[in-house]
């Protein structure tokens, strides 16, 4: 429910405040006041595009503020998805300024277009002839019927079901789409895994393999080296074995004079083993070391096949090559695994399918069963409103599943006797369009969450005694309702449980639009007014008490 209204510097409005009844209030002025500035103020706060043009004085910035009662209206979880601070009493704020940067506030925390938009849309219902164009859109109605029909949670339970059914079809259509890319490049990376698969690369050491082939090239000039190095350590007169066994045979002889020269006798036979056996493995080497140009050409083939494997792949060694072939395997393995999973998806898709059909149903036959009630209902509000011969006929056909389900539905209309029905864009003349939303919104009023329904001339196209009857209508959705209404008629003005005055005021430098509420006094003046021009009678004034008096309010003289 709107507390407070503020707008600051916007338009004609430099500056305003309305203060709304919990009930019905009736907003009245003459044409060009600035009613529908007011409207495009509200429009604003719930998140409409801004302009700098628009403002009072270009060079101080726009304010709108709304106060809103919320604590009845379950909102908690839209703030917490905004993380924003819920609390019982909220704050929406508007700021324009002079260089055309908008900035929105909620409880004086900032945030974007579209959180004010999500916020406001659960605080106000703007009823305009912009709603009275949505009337004639299938979509829409579709919609209202839905609400008339208390089937929000049935349509959220299928809405579900479509969801979960289009998320898995799409995971389907992506995965197929992977499995044929995969399926044009299977057959070549199949060819170049077979290669690396023959290659046997698992127990091949290519350094070994390097190593080999060297000394097989080189087999004569290791052996003759090697023999070379065993005449030199053990089999010359002047060996070095033999040597070192003469030094050995010195140094026993002297060891008994010094601690010192024992040590050396004991490190020389120390070298001296070990010199020996580097000799008996130079020997082994000799022995062993023969050449074979066949092993050679053997080994020289095998490296040649890995070399070339590892210029084709762009692959420095071995570790490199064995990481490619891994890579090859899972992408040849990843397309049988794609047929796998694409059968699973199919499956899940078409259970979720079958799923959301039955839903589909289900939800069709609950619209069906409140559609006469619909059409009953509707018709008799429109003859009550002066359309006696009013008929109202819900057109249903079954299409394919969609986001509302499987029905496409139309609203006919005709206001005539004996006349067929037809689309409300070609049956409803404008004040038929008004009649029909205002109906409507009353067959809702107590099974939408809407707090604040602003009504902009409803009343078009309608006078006399079926004012009065819109007047009731909309006093009894105040019950349920806060309800705002800009009206040029005396009948609505007069059903207000509080009415305000939109004027303007001329200064010596530019005009301004000012509101204020009317006295018991100022309304019987103001509908008077309304009733009979500039100059009313006393019959007008008369008037205006007696309408006044139809809602039980009390009127002085």
């Amino acid at each position: 429910m709107l507390l407070d209204l503020r707008i600051q510097n916007y338009a004609l409005i430099e500056q305003l405040e309305m203060r709304p009844s919990p009930l019905l209030n009736i907003i009245t002025g003459e044409t060009g006041a600035g009613k529908s500035i007011m409207l495009g103020a509200i429009g604003l706060l719930l998140g409409n595009r801004a302009d700098s043009r628009m403002l009072f004085n270009n060079e101080r910035k726009c304010v709108i503020e709304g106060q809103f009662d919320i604590k009845n209206y379950q909102l908690q979880d839209i703030f917490e998805s905004e993380d924003l601070d819920y609390d019982a009493q909220c704050i929406l704020r508007r700021e324009i300024s002079p260089s055309g940067k908008s900035r929105a506030f909620v409880n004086d925390t900032p945030v974007t277009l579209e959180a004010l938009r999500k916020i406001g849309a659960n605080l106000m219902d703007i009823h305009s002839q912009h709603d009275t164009l949505l009337l004639g859109d299938a979509v829409f109605q579709l919609n209202l019927l839905d609400l008339y029909a208390n089937l929000v949670p049935t349509r959220t339970q299928y809405g579900n079901a479509y969801r979960q059914y289009r998320r898995l079809e799409t995971d389907l259509r992506a995965l197929e789409d992977q499995a044929a890319q995969a399926s044009k490049e299977l057959d070549y990376n199949s060819f170049l895994l077979s290669e690396l698969e023959e290659a046997n690369l698992d127990k091949e050491d290519q350094d070994a393999l390097e190593q080999e082939v060297k000394q097989l090239e080189h087999a004569e000039e290791i052996k003759y080296k090697l023999s070379q190095a065993l005449h030199g350590l053990r089999d010359s007169e002047s060996c070095a074995t033999g040597t070192m066994k003469d030094a050995s045979t010195l140094l026993s002889q002297v060891a008994g004079y010094s601690e010192t020269f024992r040590e050396l006798r004991q490190r020389l036979e120390s070298c001296l083993i070990e010199l020996h056996d580097i000799a008996d493995e130079v020997e082994t080497a000799e022995r062993q070391t023969e050449g074979d140009p066949a092993r050679a050409e053997e080994l020289q083939a095998r490296l040649t096949v890995l070399y070339n494997l590892q210029r084709k792949h762009q692959r420095r060694d071995m570790p490199g090559l064995l990481e490619t072939r891994e890579d090859l395997r899972q992408k040849v393995g990843s397309v049988l695994n794609l047929d796998k999973e694409i059968t699973r998806l199919r499956k899940d898709s078409d259970a979720a399918l079958a799923q959301a059909t039955k839903q589909a149903a289900r939800l069709s036959e609950s619209r069906r069963k409140a559609f006469p009630k619909f059409e009953k209902e509707l018709s008799t509000l429109l003859a009550d409103l002066g359309m006696p011969h009013a008929r109202i006929v819900v057109e249903h056909k079954t299409g394919p599943l969609g986001a509302s389900g499987s029905d496409v539905v139309s609203i006919l209309f005709t206001a005539n006797k004996g006349a067929q029905p037809q689309t409300l864009s070609k049956a409803a003349s404008g004040g038929e369009f008004s009649r029909l939303m205002l109906c409507i919104k009353y067959m809702l009023a107590d099974k939408t969450a809407l707090p604040t329904i602003v009504f902009d001339e409803i009343d078009t196209g309608i006078s006399g005694e079926i004012a009065v009857k819109v007047g009731r209508m909309m006093q009894q959705m105040a019950h349920k309702h806060q309800l705002v209404a800009i009206s040029h008629l005396p009948q609505m003005a007069a059903a207000g449980d509080t009415h305000y005055f939109v004027y303007k005021e001329d200064r010596p430098d530019r005009t301004v639009s000012r509101i204020r509420q009317l006295s018991p006094d100022e309304r019987i003046k103001e509908i008077a007014h309304m009733i009979a021009g500039a100059k009313p009678s006393e019959n007008a004034f008369q008037s205006a008490r007696e309408l006044l008096a139809l809602r039980g309010e009390e009127v002085a003289g």
